[in-house]
């Protein structure tokens, strides 16, 4: 290895390890800022320009874009033509290119002007990566500071670089590439409103490999899309052993259903386990909601994820510890409430530094065989829509209060989704069902389980509001809720037989709203 050329946004790192590069005796080549820090460092570095004998132009568009550097990347050193061709033009090889690139997610990030972000999109640093790797049988291409040791200390060695390790660099180097290009392209999508792109990319960075999948014998691993939304992937993992693909997939449900609920006005606490809720409550404090969500299902609470949305402070801590639960998220903790989670060493405790924007757009993407689903963020709920009270009874104002509550935790249960609340809390959830009537049967059962747990008779459904996610087909699953103690339903209302729900509503004296707006969630 004899020449390197370097040319990186960011320079972490980059005035040591050309030191390093220098110190085994390769001569190195370098652009703009990143050639003044090495000058400033003192370390010898030939200015692309002298390399090329071509200025920088077009306010440094055009620096790298020359035959003198793509020659001496693409050329074969064992191909006699390349090698004929790279002496009749003077083009010398270039044995390891360092390229890292502008920064353009962080500029559409802090909010920056079209033009600004059009500066931002790289040319050349692109160019000469893929250039690069796909020569690495010659070329070494890095694109990580994470990699400057590794590669320093394979130069250093008697066999140099491996062929295997410029293969896995190549493979970073596509991936990067590919990533920053995926990034570019959503960007336009949104900023034209072009949703429909013939072509569509989502990338990711590689944050953990789990130890398996949903099941042991199923490959898995987190990759953060490096968006600053609140929440898993954003949240500092204070203490305890490492999540797994299912703890992931569980707390962002929590948290992006407690982060509903705005904590001015309730504190609130979600119970989930196998990505639905067993629990939700609202309270003037945490200690009071969580009491409420582990009312719903003491049972299935046990090993769940516990979502809140405003600081856990002492009291709800130590109430959270008596219940086995594998995972805690919210926005803070005090220092009382870290010394009470300390004592349970296995317990995953994340915190997020605030709460997701329900209100955000975004892509949600799924992969389905031979391609994937992408759609819009289901950034609506309840609070969007204009309620329509289609029964004879309009709803009293505790009724309604609590019929916005099971309509928006509804948004987070799989469909069929039936929701019953009381007071501030889910009483009875019903999730996944084939059949909504089987959704409510399920839901109320399950609140007679949990009445007797508490020492209660009958069903905590009695004189609840009951939620649907998506219209009655047919009256028999109203007519399930009713018998199960609702007085009022929240549905969206569409079905060809509507007329036929609200006489059941107004033959059983109960208030039906509709809101116009389906949550189904698969």
């Amino acid at each position: 290895m004899k020449r390197a050329l370097l040319s990186v946004s960011d320079k972490t790192g980059i005035a040591e390890f050309a030191r390093g590069l220098v110190a085994q005796g390769i001569e190195l080549v370098s652009t703009g800022g990143t050639r003044k820090l090495l000058e400033e460092e003192q370390i010898s570095v030939i200015d692309i320009a002298e390399l090329t004998g071509f200025p920088e132009m077009m306010d440094g568009r055009v620096k790298t874009l020359h035959p003198k550097v793509h020659g001496g990347l693409l050329g074969v050193r064992d191909n006699e033509t390349h090698k004929s061709a790279m002496r009749i033009h003077q083009i010398s090889p270039i044995d390891l290119v360092v390229v890292n690139l502008y920064p353009f997610a962080e500029t559409v990030k802090a909010g920056a002007d079209y033009e600004t972000v059009i500066e931002n999109i790289d040319i050349g640093g692109p160019a000469m990566i893929r250039s690069a790797a796909k020569n690495h049988n010659d070329v070494t291409v890095v694109v990580d500071p994470a990699d400057y040791d590794e590669v320093l200390a394979q130069i250093a060695s008697e066999e140099g670089i491996n062929l295997a390790t410029r293969k896995k660099l190549a493979a970073k180097a596509y991936a990067r590439t590919a990533a920053y290009d995926s990034a570019i392209s959503n960007w336009f999508a949104k900023v034209l409103e072009h949703d429909d792109m013939p072509y569509r990319s989502f990338a990711g960075k590689l944050d953990q490999v789990m130890r398996y999948g949903e099941n042991p014998h199923q490959w898995a691993a987190f990759y953060k899309d490096g968006s600053d939304r609140f929440g898993v992937a954003s949240a500092e993992q204070v203490q305890g052993k490492a999540l797994s693909y299912n703890n992931i997939s569980d707390t962002d449900a929590a948290f992006e259903l407690v982060s509903e609920f705005d904590p001015k006005d309730h504190a609130a606490v979600a119970i989930i386990k196998h990505a639905n809720p067993c629990g939700v409550g609202l309270g003037a404090d945490l200690s009071e909601a969580y009491d409420k969500a582990l009312a719903c299902d003491p049972v299935s609470a046990f090993g769940g994820i516990v979502a809140l949305n405003k600081e856990i402070d002492e009291d709800v801590a130590q109430k959270i510890i008596e219940v086995f639960t594998e995972v805690i998220i919210a926005p803070s903790a005090t220092p009382q409430a870290l010394a009470i989670f300390e004592k349970k060493k296995n317990l995953r405790l994340l915190l997020t530094g605030g709460l997701a924007n329900v209100k955000e757009d975004g892509l949600m993407v799924k992969s389905v065989s031979g391609g994937m689903l992408v759609q819009s963020r289901d950034n609506k709920s309840v609070h969007d829509c204009e309620l329509k009270v289609v029964t004879k009874r309009q709803p009293t104002e505790a009724e309604m209060a609590d019929l916005k509550v099971a309509a928006i935790v509804a948004k987070h249960v799989k469909s069929n989704a039936i929701i019953y609340a009381k007071d501030g809390a889910t009483v009875g959830i019903g999730a996944g069902q084939m059949s909504r009537v089987d959704s409510a049967r399920i839901a109320h059962r399950k609140s007679k389980d949990a009445a007797k747990a508490q020492k209660l008779k009958g069903a905590l459904t009695k004189d609840s509001v009951v939620a649907s996610d998506a219209f009655f087909p047919f009256a028999d699953g109203l007519k399930s809720a009713i018998e199960a103690g609702a007085t009022a339903v929240i549905q969206p209302g569409g079905s060809i037989r509507d007329d036929e729900v609200i006489a059941a509503a107004d033959e059983a004296g109960i208030a039906m709203v509709f809101t116009g707006m389906r949550h189904f969630r698969h």
